[in-house]
């Protein structure tokens, strides 16, 4: 089997939206705002999803599909929702039950455990208890680190704290394993990916606002990122396999050089929020 950080194989497969959403509502703090959709946009979104024929599944049926365990439907779709705002376990956890619609949430523990710290901006958030609300409305539960800080630059020992206690927090809540993560604004290395598996997580997801496919690799899936000057176009596009690059491809150079700038930041100044 190919190591977690190898690049696989340059050719296109099929392409498989995995759509990244933060917070649904109306009136959302300025930091996050950009990544904000209102509850009509939403709405709309999910009107597309289901106007696409496309089946909506969770990152563990991905992760089957990708690790050769199980087919994957013909045409399947993505949600997926970072951090844990407060509107994930209220309104917009009815909203996808009330249409049958499987999500993955991705909870960052220091923002929702009682005396937990984390990186983030101040924000209406949901609480720990509350995960298994969420498991109860047909989301499956992942872990998005302590804080919040951009994993590629922080040293092993930072590192491993911040993908095995998350990980053991959201497992003491829920009585299972939980096997999946999410990079935080999707910052990744080689190195972060090897310590993701060897933490025991089964797949990652990063963002780079690109299709996942059928031969994407498990330690980088490609999410689109919705922000809320996004169009119902933009998502059917999306939908229809078009409007953005599919996954695997390997890191430009600017993506490199930006990594390596923002280690040098975080050596005077110490972990960041990433964001």
């Amino acid at each position: 089997m190919n190591p977690p950080h190898a690049t696989a194989p340059a050719h296109r497969g099929t392409a498989i939206p995995v759509f990244l959403y933060h917070a649904v509502m109306d009136d959302p703090p300025e930091w996050i705002a950009e990544f904000t959709v209102t509850p009509k946009a939403f709405a709309a979104h999910l009107d597309a999803i289901a106007d696409s024929g496309r089946t909506p599944v969770t990152i563990s049926a991905l992760a089957d599909g990708l690790a050769g365990r199980a087919p994957l439907p013909p045409r399947p779709v993505l949600l997926t929702f970072d951090d844990g705002f407060a509107d994930l376990p209220g309104p917009t956890a009815d909203v996808l039950a009330g249409r049958g619609l499987p999500a993955t949430a991705y909870l960052t523990t220091g923002a929702i455990a009682p005396g937990g710290r984390s990186l983030l901006p101040p924000a209406p958030m949901m609480t720990l208890d509350e995960a298994k609300r969420l498991e109860e409305a047909g989301m499956e539960i992942g872990s998005h680190t302590v804080t919040h800080a951009q994993l590629d630059t922080l040293d092993a020992r930072r590192l491993r704290a911040e993908l095995l206690d998350s990980k053991a927090v959201l497992e003491d809540a829920l009585g299972h394993r939980v096997p999946h993560l999410a990079y935080p604004h999707g910052y990744n290395s080689p190195r972060v990916r090897t310590m993701a598996a060897r933490a025991g997580y089964e797949t990652a997801t990063a963002v780079r606002h690109a299709l996942s496919s059928d031969r994407d690799e498990r330690y980088r899936i490609a999410r689109l990122i919705v922000r809320r000057g996004h169009t119902v176009a933009d998502v059917e596009a999306w939908l229809a396999g078009d409007g953005a690059r599919i996954a695997p491809y390997r890191d430009g150079l600017r993506t490199v050089g930006w990594r390596w700038y923002r280690r040098a930041r975080t050596a005077l100044r110490g972990p960041t929020f990433a964001g």
